[in-house]
């Protein structure tokens, strides 16, 4: 496999060549002179990073299994208010490497007595994503923080702050920025080979069924005491709450709104980010609507659909995002991107990515399929005659083309790598605070657009960073 130079590679910056390491790592292999290269062996041992991880839930075990196969690492601390969750994330990793990582409680008290620590992941539930990293950060620590930054606009303006006070790295867990399919796409597809022409609509949605989207559960007996969840917010005082709506608070924090956004932070989020970045803007409004339409009695709406205005270096473009909990039917998670030359439709799941060519106006894509940077894909079957009248008013059916490559690691490495290669300083955050705050600023305010039934023109003091 040819690996490119900065020179040789026209169009791509310093920048997209830090993607390297990420990029073959994650097994994206392609029949093309390419911005592959093969990834370094094991760390030596005097490069070791230790890692110590605030927030043992469900997405902590999903990062962990991402983190496993990524070398140099060593797994100090853990840290969560549940006990079960610590003994389990205990003892994923006494299982796994022979070794026994220190439990901890309160990530305060992890953090004055692990001083040599590395490394902080943070994934606990949102309102907390501000306070750990934060704290974190001026601990001396790199961190790692899932998405959203913040419950809102004020935290992650001072996760940046103290990014910058602190000068150690911190990387949003954005992690379709560091994926080879996606890196790929905008870099060489649609910058370099322009295959959209000018995009001028892009849509995402995730959809997810009623049985995916109730209740979580847990036995009592398991879960934190009422004094433990009011110590680490899980209730305000007033609000005089019995320990049984405390408990579903703590186990369902994403359907409260001191707690997080909701569905368009728990899951719009990961693509408005897309909609931004592929873009090369933030919006310059939103326009949202939404409603309990079958979770009567949460504070967010279980539903939830909003339009995006941008003007982009090519012209104006609308991007619509839906999130619905309520359907099977149409279910799944994809981005795309519609041009005058060319639709994308882009996925973390290699089933959801496919490529159309407008057919009668845009140019012959068979020169980039010859060289490797597409291949055609299997061409439908061709409909039966139809005496339907309407059927005249149909699009022609484009030509379907598919990417060379397939991402082959779990959905998290190749951003967790990047981080981790970034604190060795083999490369530069692909979705650092800063960058992770202006593409975020815009989706904290879909929900009052949403609330409020109105579109909200954003000025600085909506979206200043």
């Amino acid at each position: 496999m040819e690996t490119l130079t900065p020179s040789q590679a026209p169009g791509l910056t310093r920048r997209d060549f830090l993607f390297k390491g990420t990029l073959a790592g994650a097994g994206l292999v392609l029949g093309v002179p390419s911005i592959l290269k093969a990834v370094e062996g094991p760390a030596a041992a005097s490069n070791m990073i230790n890692v110590g991880f605030i927030g043992c839930g469900k997405q902590h075990e999903v990062l962990f299994n991402a983190m496993v196969n990524i070398p140099g690492l060593r797994y100090t601390a853990v840290c969560d208010i549940m006990k079960d969750r610590v003994g389990a994330a205990y003892g994923r990793i006494r299982s796994r490497f022979g070794y026994d990582p220190k439990r901890y409680i309160d990530a305060g008290d992890m953090l004055e007595k692990e001083k040599d620590l590395d490394a902080v992941i943070v994934s606990t539930p949102d309102f907390w994503h501000s306070p750990h990293t934060v704290m974190s950060l001026q601990a001396g620590k790199h961190v790692y923080c899932e998405k959203m930054m913040a419950q809102n606009l004020e935290g992650a303006r001072a996760m940046v702050k103290a990014m910058d006070d602190s000068g150690k790295l911190c990387q949003i867990g954005h992690q379709r920025r560091s994926k080879p399919r996606y890196i790929y796409t905008l870099k060489e597809l649609i910058h370099r080979h322009k295959i959209c022409g000018r995009i001028v609509n892009a849509n995402a949605h995730w959809n997810r069924a009623v049985s995916s989207s109730r209740d979580i559960t847990a036995p009592a007996r398991i879960l934190p005491n009422k004094e433990t969840l009011l110590k680490y917010g899980f209730g305000r005082e007033g609000q005089n709450l019995s320990d049984e709506e405390l408990q579903r608070r703590f186990l369902n924090w994403r359907l409260y709104r001191d707690l997080s956004g909701g569905p368009i932070s728990d899951l719009g989020a990961h693509q408005i980010d897309i909609f931004n970045w592929f873009f090369g803007a933030r919006p310059k409004s939103v326009i949202a609507s939404g409603g309990c339409d079958y979770f009567k009695d949460r504070e967010h709406f279980d539903n939830v659909m909003c339009i995006f205005d941008y003007d982009t270096a090519d012209g104006g473009a609308r991007a619509f995002y839906q999130v619905l909990t309520t359907t099977s039917a149409g279910g799944g998670y994809a981005e795309s991107f519609m041009g005058t030359d060319g639709t994308i439709e882009i996925s973390e799941r290699s089933a959801y990515t496919k490529i159309y060519r407008e057919p009668g106006s845009a140019p012959s894509w068979d020169p980039l399929v010859q060289q490797g940077w597409l291949k055609k894909a299997t061409a439908p079957a061709a409909a039966a005659d139809s005496s339907d009248a309407i059927a005249s008013y149909a699009s022609a059916a484009p030509e379907g083309f598919e990417l060379p490559g397939d991402l082959n690691e779990p959905p998290h490495q190749p951003h967790l790598a990047n981080f981790f290669a970034a604190i060795r300083g083999d490369a530069k955050l692909n979705c650092d605070a800063r960058e992770a705050l202006e593409s975020e600023a815009p989706i904290y305010w879909v929900n009052p657009a949403a609330q409020r039934n109105e579109t909200i023109i954003f000025t600085e003091e909506h979206l200043h960073t």
